[in-house]
């Protein structure tokens, strides 16, 4: 074979390659403007990679972990670019940890006297002498009007000498008048920060394996619970939540919240029973949508419902009865209950298999109690092959999971790709979630596109932005479209559509939101090429 000949069979398998790849079809039916509107984010992509990353370093942007490129990213006409962009729906994000966590923290602020905070005494000493990463000891905090032990009053903060652990102060106090050598209020801010968050130092070197990083995730998500259980403050990050959801032009939510759920009345600071929880986040939508009504604004936000969700640590009995409490509330408040689900680790609780028959029976229950929730369960949220965690997707396809949250090593498995192809089952992928609690170490090695390409259904979620740092959907998207030299911003709006079309919106809505969206795109393209269009 000669060389002209090689080049030749070269190109012919490219060719034939790129064809069987899902967003090869998308380029068949588009608009003038839709394909100039790809180009011209091609080429501003192309230059950046030399611009931008290549200029002062090895790796290319797919290569460099979020958290040491996050700042750099926000920078970026890529970026930019992708905040304009519609995304249509967000369909994996878990309550309380989807806001920043800073304006949590001057949330909480605003109540002085509601909140009060503890040493663990499983923290084993007194915070002045230990040489411990205060950064590594772990706080409790409480809006409960019922705590026991109190702090004497002439104990001032948790950091004096003679402080008991385990005993309750009252957290401004104890910010006011926490140890300088630890550094003041400033100091005290920056530990609870990071006790809310997971830092670069902290994925790469403190928490620098999965099980490790796994700890200090779930410790972020216990502390953002408490954080954020006192209803005005619960009432506030539902708000900024909505703000931001729509300044990132997400029109639809679907948010994962747990129960049992703790949130504290304002004035009583008794505890709110689930229906009272539902009430208030019932009146506080209809408020934002009134708001945005009266605004002219009513288009650029759909809807927003939650899915019930419970720890995969529960016993049989335990849920059991949060079973029966989800159906009570979808007959209550069908307008807002829209799925549910099982959360926390997979490779340390209960895989699906352990709750089986109890989850066959849940489906029954509801066929005769006249509802219906669909199961949209975490599954496949692991590096393993063939352990529990893995093996979550086949028990999730057998129970009629109707989407598949993260679904990380769902392409390990030929038969149940081709069973989410031929079923449209969707699998909300979060790309860094994924590479934070280190399933992976970048997009270039994340398998969405290989999912995609094999036509299975994806929905581009953030999951835990307050604790990764992603606080808008457009880093997840912007991850994605820089880890490919073949995909393009065609693709992304596809993902985009997708989300919508495996939402659980109603027909009506789900017809509202594919044309809002369509008119947002068409609006969307026409910036691009006004902004950009020297790019030609």
């Amino acid at each position: 074979m000669d060389f002209a000949l090689y080049n030749e069979q070269r190109g012919n398998l490219i060719k034939k390659d790129t064809s069987l790849r899902r967003d090869y079809a998308l380029g068949t039916h588009l608009s003038e403007i839709e394909h100039k509107v790809d180009e011209v984010v091609r080429r501003i992509r192309q230059e950046e990679a030399k611009t931008v990353w290549n200029s002062e370093r090895d790796e290319t942007s797919s290569e460099l972990a979020f958290l040491k490129s996050k700042d750099l990213i926000t920078e970026t006409k890529i970026f930019k670019i992708l905040r304009k962009m519609p995304k249509g729906a967000l369909l994996h994000a878990h309550f309380g940890a989807t806001v920043n966590p800073r304006w949590i923290l001057d949330q909480v602020y605003k109540y002085p006297h509601a909140y009060s905070i503890r040493l663990p005494k499983e923290s084993g000493s007194n915070l002045l002498s230990t040489d411990r990463n205060l950064n590594t000891i772990l706080l409790d905090f409480s809006a409960s009007c019922s705590i026991s032990p109190v702090a004497s009053d002439d104990i001032q903060s948790i950091s004096d000498d003679k402080y008991e652990l385990g005993s309750w102060i009252n957290l401004a106090r104890a910010r006011e008048n926490f140890s300088l050598t630890l550094g003041g209020r400033e100091g005290f801010d920056r530990w609870l920060l990071s006790l809310m968050s997971i830092s670069r130092k902290d994925a790469h070197e403190t928490y620098n394996t999965v099980s490790k990083i796994w700890v200090k995730f779930v410790g972020a998500i216990a502390t953002l619970d408490d954080l954020i259980a006192y209803e005005p403050v619960w009432i506030a990050v539902t708000l900024e939540f909505l703000r931001n959801c729509i300044e990132d032009n997400v029109l639809w939510v679907e948010e994962r919240l747990g129960f049992p759920c703790d949130v504290f009345h304002e004035s009583s600071r008794q505890p709110m029973s689930p229906t009272e929880i539902l009430t208030v986040l019932d009146q506080t939508l209809t408020s934002f949508k009134e708001g945005l009504k009266t605004q002219g604004k009513e288009a650029e936000f759909i809807g927003y419902k939650i899915v019930f969700t419970a720890l995969r640590t529960r016993t049989h009995e335990e849920l059991e009865t949060l079973m029966r409490l989800c159906i009570q509330l979808k007959k209550d408040f069908p307008h807002i209950i829209a799925g549910f689900d099982l959360v926390g680790p997979e490779n340390t609780g209960y895989p699906l298999l352990h709750y089986a028959e109890l989850l066959l029976n849940f489906k029954h229950a509801q066929a005769k109690e006249g509802v219906d929730i669909p199961y949209l369960f975490h599954a496949g949220e692991t590096v393993g092959d063939g352990t529990d965690s893995d093996q979550n997707l086949y028990d999730a396809l057998l129970l009629g999971s109707k989407r598949i949250g993260h679904g990380f090593s769902l392409i390990k498995h030929p038969e149940l790709v081709k069973l989410c192809r031929e079923r449209n089952i969707c699998v909300e992928m979060c790309p860094i979630s994924n590479e934070v609690l280190r399933l992976t170490t970048s997009m270039s090695m994340h398998p969405l596109p290989a999912l995609y390409n094999s036509g299975v259904p994806i929905a581009l979620s953030s999951d835990d932005p307050a604790v990764f740092g992603n606080l808008a959907l457009s880093f997840d998207f912007f991850q994605v479209l820089v880890g490919s030299e073949i995909s393009g911003l065609l693709t992304m709006a596809d993902i985009a559509r997708d989300s919508i079309k495996y939402s659980l919106m109603n027909e009506d809505e789900k017809a509202k939101a594919s044309k809002n969206y369509e008119k947002k795109w068409e609006e969307f393209a026409q910036w691009v090429l006004s902004e950009h269009g020297d790019f030609l």
